[in-house]
């Protein structure tokens, strides 16, 4: 998932685990890649206009399937504000990712 977005053959994806949480943290490890666990239309769409996010998580056993399909559409109609301040918050993450070292061959930043 992490390479096909980082690749440009999908502009965003989704992942389901139990909770959310830990594929949130698997796919943020990969450069590039801004997940957030959302269990709320909220969230959903604000990560998106705010943060920018291109990987939705989502818990299989914290939300049932009419919500998952709301949060997906929310989700994916959802664009990025491109707002100054949400630039310049982009802008900071990027600048920790280069921060952090290098990268394996897949591409997930080594601590």
């Amino acid at each position: 998932m992490a390479r096909a977005v980082l690749d440009g053959r999908v502009q965003r994806a989704v992942l389901v685990c139990g909770s959310g949480a830990g594929a949130c943290v698997a796919a943020n490890k990969f450069r590039g890649i801004r997940a957030a666990a959302c269990h709320d239309s909220f969230s959903a769409r604000q990560a998106v206009e705010d943060d920018d996010i291109n990987v939705l998580c989502l818990g299989a056993r914290v939300i049932g399937p009419d919500l998952a399909v709301d949060l997906v559409h929310d989700y994916v109609s959802a664009t990025f504000s491109a707002a100054e301040r949400h630039r310049r918050r982009l802008g900071k993450v990027a600048k920790f990712e280069a921060e952090a070292g290098a990268t394996s061959d897949t591409g997930a930043v080594r601590g």
